[in-house]
């Protein structure tokens, strides 16, 4: 079957999707990325199998994996086909544990192996150009010029930024409270020059912005919550007005933030706590960055390098 071309899904399949993201949404166990990526894979599994004549509960592990190697020849990554095999997991578990299916049929399938990729960042020289991207003069790039220097200041996820709320700045403390992955809280300084624009943005741009009694510090043009797409088209469009050639990514200032602080001698446990990572192993892969980042500085600038 071509996936490019896939048949609708019937309704009451998709209504199975949407009771189990309403599930999760409730538990708050996931980010909303996550929940869209999820449910995602999962519309695209359901209309592979209306193209096969199956249903969710009526497919086993062999199905399965037929689909995956579908999708595998459509050029799908380890990690792509890692997270999608994610979200059938974690679907059929649902309804396996809630008795409305009567076989788990992805308990016997195996995670491909994913190699960890090291994070894109950029160089402090590329961070600074970036951050003077922003023509401050303008509402919409003042309001984005805080972003950015939060954004760099504080090593946020995208997410923990556009819905970033009021309740959560402190500014004379100089400190955001932030939610991040699993509802888990963690308190991150600002550091002066992120605490001097978000000051000036909530005194002079905010109002101008926000519709309604909106508790969000960041909205859209239309007073809206920014989605994750749209914050990630603002970055590039400032990586192009400061002609920055480093490949980006929605998280590369988070990246910068976590090598940078590396490179000035900042303890790995005190950037796993302002990053909000819940194991070590994770924010190590910043280490490698890091190490690379001085190798390459000592070869170009020591007189034996």
């Amino acid at each position: 079957m071509n996936l490019e071309q896939p048949p609708a899904l019937d309704p009451a399949e998709q209504a199975l999707i949407q009771q189990f993201l309403d599930q999760l949404w409730l538990e708050k166990d996931v980010s909303p990325h996550t929940l869209s990526a999820y449910g995602s894979d999962l519309t695209l599994f359901g209309r592979y199998l209306a193209g096969q004549q199956q249903r969710f509960f009526s497919v086993d592990s062999q199905l399965i994996n037929q689909f995956l190697a579908v999708r595998y020849q459509q050029q799908l990554s380890p990690r792509s086909g890692s997270r999608m095999l994610s979200s059938l997991r974690r679907f059929y578990r649902h309804y396996h544990k809630t008795g409305r299916c009567a076989v788990n049929p992805v308990t016997e399938l195996v995670n491909p192996k994913v190699g960890r990729s090291l994070p894109k960042t950029l160089s402090e020289h590329d961070v600074d150009a970036l951050l003077q991207a922003p023509d401050c003069n303008e509402l919409i790039q003042f309001r984005d010029k805080a972003m950015l220097e939060l954004l760099y200041a504080c090593g946020l996820r995208v997410t923990e930024l556009t819905s970033l709320t009021l309740q959560q700045v402190s500014i004379n403390q100089g400190v955001l409270r932030v939610l991040g992955k699993g509802s888990k809280e963690r308190l991150v300084p600002m550091g002066e020059e992120a605490q001097d624009w978000l000051s000036r943005y909530l005194k002079h741009g905010r109002r101008d912005l926000v519709k309604g009694d909106s508790n969000l510090v960041f909205t859209s043009s239309r007073g809206t919550q920014m989605t994750r797409q749209t914050f990630w088209h603002r970055i590039k469009f400032y990586a192009k007005v400061a002609r920055i050639q480093a490949e980006l990514s929605p998280h590369t200032l988070r990246h910068a933030f976590a090598t940078h602080l590396l490179n000035h001698g900042a303890d790995l446990r005190v950037v796993q706590m302002l990053l909000g990572h819940s194991d070590l192993s994770t924010t190590q892969i910043y280490t490698h960055v890091a190490q690379a980042r001085l190798q390459q500085m000592h070869q170009l600038h020591h007189p034996r390098g």
